[in-house]
């Protein structure tokens, strides 16, 4: 549908199109009699810009009724024309006000949207103790900003596209031209346009969509809050997504190995950076496989325990109502439930309850024998140990409670047989053509440098193969 140029008619179809109360118009005379109606959203419009930039700039108004002309007085830095009355109305809604005007088919969109962001912060879910402390935030235009600051190349490359047919959410995908390979952003750029969904609240709705295997346990899309990682990661030769309204930035291809590094690895010197990701790749396996060895030594095999540590451990479980496999159940879902519930309760309150569910529940469940000391030690231990790889917490504790499932049922054959399925089935994972095991499986030895043992900057030359980057160069050594 088009502009008519009849100014009252024109008003009176929008209205139409967008009946809420919150949507206003203001219309005025300039000088020469030519009358101006201006359309907008009350609460997401900055009405002090609007009046200032385009309302009393064109009061006396005194040339030709054309859109170039009337353009010319106004001085808003963002003005563009539009002749269409849906894309006339999604500016509105979007919080930029429209200016109509009698006998011109033609309507200016103008820039005054007002904009509601919180400071930019280190992100609480991704602490460095070295290294840069901005976070991405909520609005799409400032984390492009903060991208753009860091790479200041023309090769860099935004596409800003919309999806939602009711949230209308601006989706920028980011990538270094001649360094990210042109079939993944074409692949990623046609994934993003065949989503067909009312709303997109956050980017996480994305993943799904992104994904080879939408239902598969591992993940297949990276994630991010800070602006160094993001473009740390464009450069070797990923795909960046952010959208409006979220803080966590998408990458992909997606390697399992970036959630064991971190911005700080490359801050401190690479012994350093190995031994914290070699104790990361520890914790993680001890917190997954510690209940379940547990549980089957003392049903299976006892042989298994030091004879000083049997002994330990039977005089604590003589008196111990349940099995050893439903003890650690009870006690794992004790901390499951503390754990969500320290999350979802008030900040303060939730600092109490954790101290009171660790120290008061914990002693008591002990003094009254309902669970033994060992069994509260390996799962407090198990717990910790998950947050050492705060980005795979979602799947190693499923992982966690399957394995202590099977080792109280089959026994340690069946932790091991678990064990080779799962790492069958990331071994033949992959998404945008690329192993999530990689560089490990298959194996590119060059890549290794950078994967749980990190070299030295100058032996990080070319960048990984794996991510198949027409420009392999990084930098020239000397």
């Amino acid at each position: 549908m088009k502009i008519t140029g009849k100014l009252e008619k024109d008003v009176k179809t929008l209205k139409e199109m967008m009946p809420a109360e919150d949507i206003l118009t203001f219309s005025f005379e300039a000088t020469n009699g030519l009358a101006f109606t201006v359309v907008y959203a009350d609460a997401i419009s900055d009405k002090e810009l609007l009046g200032e930039q385009v309302i009393r700039p064109l009061l006396n108004y005194e040339g030709k009724a054309t859109a170039e002309e009337v353009g010319k007085h106004i001085t808003s830095a963002e003005l563009r024309k539009e002749t269409d009355l849906n894309k006339l109305t999604e500016e509105v809604l979007a919080g930029n006000p429209i200016l109509l005007f009698e006998g011109m088919d033609e309507a200016l969109i103008t820039g005054v949207k007002k904009v509601f962001a919180r400071a930019i912060a280190e992100p609480s879910t991704d602490v460095a103790v070295k290294g840069p402390r901005e976070g991405f935030i909520e609005d799409l235009k400032i984390n492009t900003s903060l991208v753009r600051r860091r790479l200041k190349t023309p090769e860099l490359r935004f596409h800003i596209l919309t999806i939602g047919r009711r949230s209308v959410t601006n989706v920028a995908i980011c990538w270094l031209e001649g360094t990210t390979p042109k079939k993944t952003v074409e692949e990623v750029k046609k994934k993003l346009q065949g989503i067909d969904i009312d709303i997109i609240p956050d980017s996480s709705y994305l993943t799904h969509f992104l994904s080879s295997r939408p239902y598969s346990l591992l993940k297949q899309v990276g994630t991010t809050e800070k602006p160094d990682i993001f473009c740390a990661k464009i450069a070797e030769g990923r795909v960046g997504i952010i959208v409006d309204g979220s803080p966590i930035a998408l990458t992909v291809p997606y390697l399992i190995v970036e959630d064991f590094q971190s911005s700080e690895d490359y801050f401190v010197p690479a012994y350093r950076a190995t031994f914290t990701r070699v104790l990361r790749l520890l914790s993680l396996l001890v917190a997954i496989y510690l209940p379940a060895f547990y549980v089957s030594a003392q049903l299976f095999k006892l042989q298994l325990f030091p004879i000083k540590l049997l002994l330990t451990i039977a005089g604590s479980i003589r008196d111990i109502p349940f099995s050893p496999s439903l003890e650690m159940l009870l006690v794992l879902f004790v901390l499951e439930v503390l754990n969500e519930a320290s999350i979802r309760m008030p900040k303060y309150v939730g600092m109490a309850l954790s101290v009171v569910g660790a120290l008061v529940l914990g002693e008591t469940a002990v003094s009254a024998g309902f669970v033994s000391t060992p069994a509260i030690i390996i799962i407090a231990f198990s717990g910790i140990g998950l947050y050492a790889v705060p980005n795979l917490i979602e799947i190693t504790s499923v992982v966690r409670l399957a394995m202590l499932l099977i080792a109280g049922s089959v026994g340690t054959y069946g932790i091991i047989l678990a064990s080779a399925f799962i790492l069958f089935y990331m071994v033949t994972s992959d998404n945008f053509d690329t192993p999530v095991l990689a560089p490990f499986s298959p194996l590119v030895r060059r890549d290794l440098r950078d994967s749980i043992i990190k070299y030295n900057l100058g032996s990080l030359e070319t960048r990984p193969r794996t991510l198949k980057s027409p420009n392999r160069r990084r930098y020239k050594n000397g």
